[in-house]
């Protein structure tokens, strides 16, 4: 069956929750659930810190929650990590590294429409990571070139362990640093990041997309190899639905939009309701409708999720979990509406 629609339900990965039980229990009640990432659990949990695990050259400080790259040792180790690009052991994501996925993997998830899996990409890890001198790994040729081909096969192998616990297992690459992708670097222009994000997705097994928060080359991101790319309308819906003509080749090739409609963040939650939240999205449908999208492509190819992940709220948990609940609200008055299975 592949990636379903018809506005089910399944949210980002990062949480605020420090219960690994809450957390799970929140991420199986929606009708597509994942492995959380809890980085106020542990700072193993962070999904810079898992997506970094065995990478040649990674200094990593727990107690003082850093994380860095060592020129020299990268160097030193990188032949013994060639040699083993091939052992998913070597890849996978240890249990040290996030005790919530290999306790996702123990369930029963055969009779899920779907479940997914996540992982840091190479544009976003390599902002995030300095070497010794301060400049983000990015900008290093070798350092780039080894990271694109390590991190696809580490998603692959999460993904191939995640299909045998249902076939219709997908993978999101979460990727908040593709809207700083084609700001005129220095050191890293715009030939070589698309060439590279090219290449990086040929290279991970199908069902493969991109989660993001941010305003992207949204031309560039639904004209790459994706079967599902999930975003923020709520705060971005305005500027995405202006690129409508890429939007329908995207969907009329099979790709799958998730469509981040309600906030998690206190204030603007505070703000909505179903009936308002409905409003605001079908009011970007109506406006793809205009310009010649079929809106039972969009349903089909649609899913309902929060609008972002939150570890900021006063409250914690309570304002993220009550999101999940209008997510299910909100798909439950709009299936109806619209008559979808």
């Amino acid at each position: 069956m592949g990636i379903p629609g018809n506005l089910l339900t399944t949210a980002m990965a990062v949480m605020p929750h420090t219960d690994v039980d809450r957390a799970m229990s929140l991420a199986l009640s929606l009708d597509i659930p994942f492995w959380p990432q809890l980085p106020h659990l542990s700072y193993y949990e962070d999904m810079y810190v898992q997506a970094s695990e065995r990478f040649p050259g990674i200094e990593l400080n727990i107690v003082e929650r850093k994380l860095r790259l060592s020129r020299e040792r990268f160097v030193a180790e990188l032949d013994e990590a060639l040699c083993r690009l091939d052992d998913p052991d070597f890849l996978d994501i240890s249990e040290t590294y996030s005790v919530v996925y290999h306790r996702f993997l123990g369930l029963e998830l055969s009779q899920r429409a779907a479940i997914r899996g996540q992982m840091e990409g190479p544009i976003s890890l390599g902002f995030n990571i300095q070497d010794d001198e301060g400049r983000p790994i990015l900008f290093d040729d070798t350092v780039r070139s080894f990271m694109l081909e390590f991190m696809a096969r580490r998603a692959t192998v999460q993904l191939r362990r995640l299909k045998g616990r249902n076939p219709n297992a997908f993978i999101y690459i979460d990727e908040p640093g593709l809207q700083f992708l084609f700001s005129g670097m220095a050191g890293y222009g715009d030939r070589a990041a698309r060439s590279d994000m090219e290449y990086f997705f040929s290279m991970i097994e199908r069902p493969r997309g991109v989660h993001l928060c941010g305003n992207p080359d949204w031309d560039f991101l639904l004209g790459l190899d994706l079967d599902i790319l999930s975003l923020d309308v709520y705060n971005n819906g305005e500027i995405f639905t202006s690129y409508a003509g890429a939007i329908r080749r995207f969907l009329e090739r099979g790709g799958t939009l998730v469509w981040g409609i309600v906030p998690t963040n206190l204030e603007p939650f505070s703000r909505e309701d179903v009936e308002t939240l409905e409003r605001r999205l079908s009011g970007m449908w109506e406006t793809l409708a205009r310009k010649g999208l079929d809106r039972e492509l969009v349903l089909s190819r649609g899913l309902l999720s929060p609008a972002t992940c939150c570890l900021i709220n006063p409250d914690r948990e309570r304002t993220v979990e009550q999101a999940f609940g209008v997510v299910k609200a909100l798909s439950g008055q709009m299936r109806e509406r619209h008559r979808l299975a």
